[in-house]
């Protein structure tokens, strides 16, 4: 199979799957890990009607085993392991004084822990192709988001870890950079609105577009948009790219 090895965390929702049709056009062999069920056999047949070569990975991100048995899976599959994105995420919003434990640990664990040990498990199979690694983080884990201190708290680290990593593996030719979106028409969207939205979902949206310099002309980022910036910076015209926190987000963390 020619092409190189990409393993998509989080490759069934929104930005996972629409990064993984762009890189399987350029002939890419994708590799889609998210929870097992439907949603995650729609991706991998989605990617596949293409003409690409896919499978789909079940992974609880939350297990360290888990994530370390989707990396020696996904190598094993491709014959190699070229890029590594971290697309899973989990979205909490409310008053810290309200925040329960095991909320915490879930937004921290999918957002961040996850994140760590697929990069960990996959550094020697990365360091043998001199390959990247793509974080999405978000534009919460560049500037505070009044009323989601763990989501930013969890981004925030995404993004440090992305600069710490890049420092770390640059010697074994290893790229990590961390893509920084803002809000992306994609289920997750969808489903703060409909979580944290009460009686208003589509208020709830308008208040997040509220937030963008652009005015009445501000509009939800689309998930092929972000697609086609990873697959940039998957590139080997890409090369002096690494250790850097990118934004996409309409300038809506440039500051007020």
């Amino acid at each position: 199979m020619a092409g190189r090895t990409v393993l998509i965390a989080g490759g069934a929702g929104g930005m996972g799957l629409a990064t993984g049709l762009r890189l399987a056009a350029d002939g890419e062999r994708i590799v889609l890990a998210d929870l097992p069920g439907q949603k995650l056999d729609d991706a991998v047949a989605k990617i596949a009607a293409t003409g690409a070569n896919a499978i789909g990975l079940p992974l609880d991100i939350r297990s360290v085993a888990a994530c370390r048995e989707v990396v020696e899976k996904a190598q094993e599959w491709g014959g190699s392991l070229d890029i590594l994105i971290n697309a899973a995420g989990v979205w909490l919003e409310g008053p810290a004084a309200e925040v329960r434990e095991d909320q915490w640990d879930l937004v921290l664990d999918v957002n961040l822990k996850g994140a760590f040990f697929l990069i960990s498990a996959a550094i020697p199979y990365l360091s043998q192709t001199q390959g990247v690694v793509i974080n999405i983080a978000s534009d919460a884990g560049i500037v505070g988001n009044n009323g989601a201190a763990i989501y930013c708290a969890s981004k925030g680290g995404l993004v440090l870890l992305t600069k710490a990593l890049a420092l770390e593996l640059a010697p074994q030719g290893i790229r990590v950079n961390a893509v920084c979106p803002g809000d992306t028409a994609t289920p997750m969207v969808e489903y703060q609105a409909k979580t944290f939205g009460g009686d208003d979902p589509d208020g709830y949206k308008r208040r997040l577009l509220g937030h963008y310099p652009q005015g009445e002309r501000a509009r939800f980022i689309q998930a092929e948009e972000i697609a086609s910036f990873i697959h940039y910076l998957c590139q080997p015209a890409a090369a002096p790219i690494t250790g850097a926190a990118l934004s996409i987000d309409f300038g809506v963390s440039a500051g007020y």
